[in-house]
């Protein structure tokens, strides 16, 4: 399939391809150039752009689509395993349900992949897994399970407040995250001996717990904080260094206080929502020039919905109202492709336009802003397909 006289917005050193065309089979970007390539019109099902925008497929990085389901209550939310605040053991992937109608939703706003997070209930709510928004079994629409979830503040200090239960304090937060990765990391260790050494050694009794956060002291995974206040991300930066974590900061409310220290300490964040009250104490900071202060401290940053929280098809206004914040309109649409997909760990399949990645696109009529209200794309393809 070829999408030919497109405008085509690679989103990587390639930059605007002001005149050009791009090659889809099996599944993958084939081949992209500029001008009219040889064999246009060959196939019925080739697309002439008529000057249109092509770019990426838009990437949620922070959401809980599928997990916490539309329309239904309890039922329909398995997000937060709040029966034990420390759970690295559970996994976003077996909560799923991929027929919520939110998914169908997200394609028809060219939203082509998320990461779909269980809650912060907990100080630590399990595996995230980053999913494209197309398919019927949650196994297939898989990119790669990326990171454990954490979260400091107010969350799991109520969640647990109400039951009487440990943490009802900001320091037991903390502690409990540290008592969990000391024990994975005596764990790895005990196994580590056994396996060298297996006649004086004994292996360490089965900890699911521990083995879960294996990847994550290996730094195979991402450490993703949940924090709003500028004072609980410098603690899960302080955890992170201990532990020598990945750190990715999520919402990062108050980051624009501390961007300097963002910027200095490479810690990427993903900001947002962004089109929301604030509807909590911790989130009284909250202003819409956070994405930009931060973006231009240079502070690798993404926006997301966080959906439910606000519905996923928003991604896109809500790059815009950062816009309205001050953040650069080049750079807005890096946060809804490349970034998320840099600070997810998918950026080698998808997240920008090049010969080789998955063919995770979309396509805006002439003169069209990707990112405005009214704006609806004309197609959206995931892996190949016509969604």
């Amino acid at each position: 399939m070829l999408i030919y006289n497109a405008e085509i917005h690679t989103m990587d050193s390639d930059g605007v391809i002001k005149n050009g065309w791009i090659e889809v089979s099996d599944g993958k970007i084939t081949a992209m150039g500029e001008g009219v390539p040889d064999n246009i019109g060959v196939k019925p099902e080739d697309v002439d752009a008529k000057g249109g925008v092509v770019l990426p497929g838009f990437i949620d990085a922070h959401t809980h689509l599928g997990i916490i389901e539309n329309g239904i209550d309890f039922e329909g939310d398995d997000c937060n395993e709040n029966s034990d605040p420390f759970t690295p053991q559970m996994r976003a992937i077996d909560g799923i349900n991929p027929f919520d109608r939110c998914f169908e939703e997200a394609r028809r706003r060219g939203i082509t992949a998320v990461a779909s997070s269980p809650g912060s209930g907990n100080v630590c709510g399990g595996e995230i897994c980053a999913i494209k928004t197309y398919g019927r079994r949650v196994d297939d629409m898989l990119i790669k399970n990326c990171g454990i979830k954490f979260a400091l503040g107010e969350n799991p200090k109520r969640t647990y407040a109400e039951k009487g239960e440990s943490p009802v304090t900001r320091m037991a937060s903390a502690s409990i995250i540290r008592e969990g990765l000391y024990k994975s990391r005596r764990y790895a260790h005990d196994t580590d001996s056994y396996y060298s050494d297996n006649e004086d050694c004994e292996p360490p009794e089965y900890d699911i717990k521990c083995e879960a956060l294996l990847p994550l002291l290996e730094r195979k995974q991402r450490a993703f904080f949940h924090c709003h206040r500028a004072d609980d991300i410098c603690t899960a930066m302080r955890i992170a260094k201990e532990f020598s974590l990945d750190l990715v900061i999520v919402h990062a409310t108050e980051g624009y206080k501390i961007a300097d220290i963002l910027a200095e300490e490479e810690v990427p964040i993903i900001c947002g929502p962004v089109i929301c009250d604030r509807c909590k104490p911790e989130m009284s900071g909250l202003e819409i020039k956070n994405a930009s202060v931060c973006a231009g401290g240079g502070v690798l940053t993404a926006i997301c919905t966080d959906h439910t929280v606000v519905p996923i098809q928003y991604l896109p206004m809500s790059a815009k109202v950062a816009i309205k914040g001050g953040l650069d309109p080049e750079y807005a649409l890096k946060a809804l492709t490349v970034n998320p997909a840099v600070i997810l760990g998918i950026d080698d399949v998808t997240g920008t336009l090049k010969v080789g990645k998955d063919a995770d696109l979309q396509l805006y009529g002439k003169g069209d802003d990707p990112l405005d209200l009214m704006s609806e794309p004309e197609l959206v393809m995931i892996d190949g397909i016509v969604v």
